[in-house]
């Protein structure tokens, strides 16, 4: 599993992992708390299933794996 989220992306999605906490404490929602844990996970880890699946990659390039 590499990580296939850049800094931007990351910062998104802990935002709405926050608001989906908070929504899910005011609503007493399990599934937005299951919502909100799943993208939390995905910020902390840096890897998204569906960027993944369709094969889109957010982090910058690591210019030392890459020279020749």
């Amino acid at each position: 599993m590499s990580k296939n989220i850049g800094t931007k992306d990351r910062l998104i999605r802990l935002s709405i992992a926050i608001f989906l906490f908070i929504f899910a404490w005011w609503q007493s929602s399990w599934i937005a708390l299951l919502f909100a844990l799943f993208t939390l996970y995905e910020a902390m880890a840096s890897w998204c299933v569906f960027y993944q699946l369709i094969g889109k990659n957010s982090c910058p390039i690591n210019h030392k794996d890459s020279d020749p």
